[in-house]
C-alpha cells in the first residue's frame, strides 16, 4: 500500500514517539471493535486521523509546514486508515460452521 505524502508524515510520527503510537493503537482497536463494514471504519478513522494532523499543526513542525504551503484544505487518510486497520486491528472471528 502506497501512503501520500502526508499520511507518511504521520505514520513517521507515530513511529517516532511510541506514547502517541500506543494512543492510536488502542483506538483502532476500539473502532474496528464496532463492528459493520470496514469501509465505514475506514472513513471514520480517516477523518479522525485528519482532526489529529490539523491539531499537531498547531504544534510539530512536520506538520506545520505543510498546511503553511498546502493551506488548511481537508487531506486524504484513507490509505492510511486502512492500513492502521489491517495492522493494529484484531483479526476478525471467523464464522463457525454448524458441523
Amino acid at each position: 500500500m502506497s501512503l501520500n505524502r502526508y499520511e507518511q508524515i504521520l505514520m513517521n510520527y507515530l513511529e517516532c514517539h511510541s506514547e502517541e503510537k500506543r494512543f492510536w493503537e488502542a483506538r483502532v482497536t476500539e473502532i474496528s471493535r464496532r463492528g459493520g463494514r470496514r469501509e465505514s471504519r475506514a472513513l471514520e478513522l480517516n477523518g479522525i486521523l485528519w482532526e489529529y494532523f490539523e491539531e499537531r499543526a498547531r504544534f510539530e513542525s512536520p506538520f506545520r509546514e505543510v498546511l503553511i504551503h498546502e493551506g488548511d484544505r481537508k487531506i486524504s487518510m484513507l490509505n492510511l486508515s486502512e492500513y492502521l486497520l489491517r495492522m493494529w486491528a484484531p483479526p476478525p472471528q471467523k464464522k463457525r460452521g454448524l458441523c
